[in-house]
Parts: structure tokens; sequence; C-alpha cells
């Protein structure tokens, strides 16, 4: 099954010059996952919704400077290995290039809506995200923002005395900061490259303003009321529920009480499964490993799995990508490993001259991570035998009836 089908040739961008205050107005509308960028028309990449909560950036910032490469993919190119890309570079949007041109997009709604039926197989509880990171009603924003981006997460529950009474996203969150940054700007501090001096209004006004947001509490943000779901629920239904109401999350209830999550990213995952014995990598610029190869890497990761705490994999994620800087010919390479396991969520980023020497970089960071037991506190339940082999016999049979 490929992608052909459901391309979208309608989608938004945004020119490299344009500023960051543009971006953020795309973003009002909440079924915007990404916006391409765009020089003198040649795709140059995308910027998400999470690189705008990144960090502090003033109205006039350029899009170029949070360009993200992101995987390209062509018409022909099948779902699983789509969603696979999507997984692992954190994107609900991948350009579509037919060509050597840029033709659509392809997001994960469509994605979503077109193996929906086969889902059948699997329920709630066979993907949700079962340790559940939450706030209070008196969170304020910039706690919020912390937690979002420390947890690596798009949603953040709302607990009140073991009820849930709200969700708020990182969608929330942009649309308020965008819209009270717009009410009351007054201009952007100078800078050192700027000529004239400083622009009109204040930066001090614009700082003080920054700081009453991220002290409201999250009360005053949070979407309510939250829609629910049971770990028995089939994954169908969950899917169904989520693209006719237009969310991307689903908290999942026991007992009237929050157990976990269930996202629309949770769900791509499941496409990715794989009958291999050998662990599946799913890498982001595999074509950067010149000096390396994949089942070299996938040695690599089970090495350091098994190390320390004997972890058992349930996903591993690999982003590559090159610098412009080399040495000697060889490109600098950033290399991130990303590895959900049954005792969390675990990162390592490195930088060296080639991929296997980035690799090596990050390798090294995530074995420090996994020794001092700092992870992210999100792990998951990995589909049985007999859910694996009913879902791999859907993709192979191509039978979209409900068993």
């Amino acid at each position: 099954m490929d992608i052909s089908d459901i391309v979208s040739t309608e989608f938004e961008t945004v020119g490299s010059e344009a500023p960051v205050s543009k971006l953020t107005g795309k973003f009002e509308d909440p079924t915007v996952r990404a916006v391409v960028v765009t020089d003198d028309g040649q795709y140059r990449g995308v910027v998400t919704r999470r690189q705008l909560s990144s960090g502090h950036h003033v109205p006039d910032e350029k899009a170029k400077n949070l360009v993200w490469h992101v995987a390209t993919v062509e018409p022909h190119d099948d779902v699983r290995e789509v969603a696979r890309l999507m997984v692992g570079g954190s994107v609900q949007l991948l350009p579509v290039f037919k060509n050597d041109a840029l033709y659509g997009v392809v997001t994960a709604d469509a994605i979503l809506e077109t193996v929906a039926s086969f889902l059948s197989v699997l329920t709630v509880e066979a993907v949700y995200t079962h340790d559940l990171v939450t706030a209070d009603p008196e969170t304020t924003l910039g706690e919020v923002l912390h937690t979002l981006r420390e947890h690596t997460i798009t949603h953040l529950p709302v607990v009140d005395e073991g009820e849930v009474v709200g969700i708020v996203s990182l969608f929330d969150v942009l649309r308020f900061s965008g819209r009270e940054i717009q009410k009351g700007q007054g201009g952007s501090p100078p800078r050192f490259d700027s000529v004239g001096g400083r622009s009109h209004g204040g930066f001090g006004e614009r700082s003080g303003e920054l700081e009453r947001m991220l002290n409201l509490p999250v009360r005053d943000l949070m979407s309510e009321p939250v829609l629910t779901t049971a770990p028995e629920t089939g994954l169908d239904e969950a899917v169904e529920a989520m693209l006719t109401e237009g969310v991307s999350a689903l908290v999942v209830t026991a007992a009237d009480e929050p157990v976990g999550i269930v996202t629309k990213t949770d769900v791509l995952r499941v496409l990715t499964v794989t009958d291999e014995d050998h662990l599946d990598v799913q890498i982001v610029g595999i074509n950067l490993m010149d000096d390396i190869s994949r089942e070299e890497v996938s040695d690599m990761i089970e090495r350091l799995a098994s190390k320390y705490r004997r972890l058992s994999v349930l996903e591993a994620n690999v982003y590559l990508h090159e610098h412009k800087e080399t040495f000697r010919g060889t490109p600098l390479v950033l290399a991130r490993i990303r590895l959900f396991t049954d005792k969390g969520h675990f990162v390592g980023t490195g930088e060296g001259y080639g991929a296997a020497h980035a690799l090596r970089l990050a390798s090294n960071v995530l074995e420090r991570q996994i020794l001092e037991g700092k992870e992210y506190a999100r792990t998951k339940k990995h589909p049985s035998n007999e859910e694996k082999e009913k879902l791999l016999g859907w993709w192979l049979s191509g039978d979209s009836r409900r068993r």
C-alpha cells in the first residue's frame, strides 16, 4: 500500500525570510502540523509546532533559522515506511517529491484515515503510554512549558484530586502565547546586526508581558471537557474518535482514574512493527551512513541495552543530519539515538565527523543516561505475539475487513 492516493498538494508554506510572527499565525489553525519553508520557490525544510516551543523566538526572527531538514518521500513509497519516517523524525508531515520537485505533503492524519479500519485487531492497551505525566490546575504556564520540553511530549492532562479536569497541548500554548504577544507587541530588542537602532516599542514591556503569561495557572488555558478512552477499546475506535473530534490524543482511564495517554504518534508506531527477530532500527538520514552499516548500528544499540540494566528495547530511532562543516572531506554529522524501552525513554545526541563517529558519541551519552537512570518515564506495552501476528497478517494480505 503506497501513499499515492493520500498525497495532498495543498499545504501551508512561507518564504525563508518570513518572520516567526507569520509562522505563529499559520499555526493558529489546529490542523496545521508543520509549515513548509521555501526559498525562491525551492524547498528548504519544515518548521513544526515543537520547534516554535523550543525556546523564545522574537517576532522578527527569520523562518530560515528554524528550518528542520526532515526526510522526504515519493508517491510510490509504502505507507509503513512513511509512518516509520514520521515516528523517527518526530513529525506528522513529510514533503513528497515527484521528479525531483516538491509535489505535495503527506500527513499523519491521512495515513491514519487510510489504515483505521485495519486497526480493529488491536486495543488501546497495546500502544498507550502507561506512565502518565500530569499537571494540576494551579501549575503555571512556565512550568507546563518546562514539563513538555523535559519529557519531549505534546500533551499534558490536568488532574485535580484524581480526576482529569482538562488537558493542555503544545498547540494550546502556542496559540495563547502568540495571541497575547501580538496584542502587546511593541517591537523587538535591538540586535548587533541591526541598522538604525531600536525598533518602535520596547523589549521591557513585552518582557513583562511574557513574565505575566508564564505565571498564569494552567486552568486558564486548558481544554475541557477531556476526551477519554479505555484500555480495552479497539484501536480503530480510538483513531476514529481522534480524527472525528479533531484531537491528537486521548486520556486513557480505568475505574474513572487516569492511567495513561494514547496519541496519534503511538498509533503510527504500531505501523512500523516488523516480524524480524533482530532489533529493527528506524533511521532518518540513512544516506549519510557511508562508514557504518544498519546492522552495526543495531548491534551497537543491542549491546548498550544489555550492558547495564538489561533493557528490553521496544523501538529504536536514529536521526542523522549533515552540517556544512567538513574536515578533510568528511562532513560534520549530528546523530540522535532515541530508545523506547520497558524501563523508560532515553535519548542521546552527539556530533562527529562522519556518521560512525557521531553515532559513537551519541551512544556514549545514551550509555551515561542509562547508567544514571536518567530517563523520560515513558514506557509502552509492546503488542503480544498474537497481536503482532494479526497485525502483520493484515499488512501482508491487504485485507481491511474487520476481524
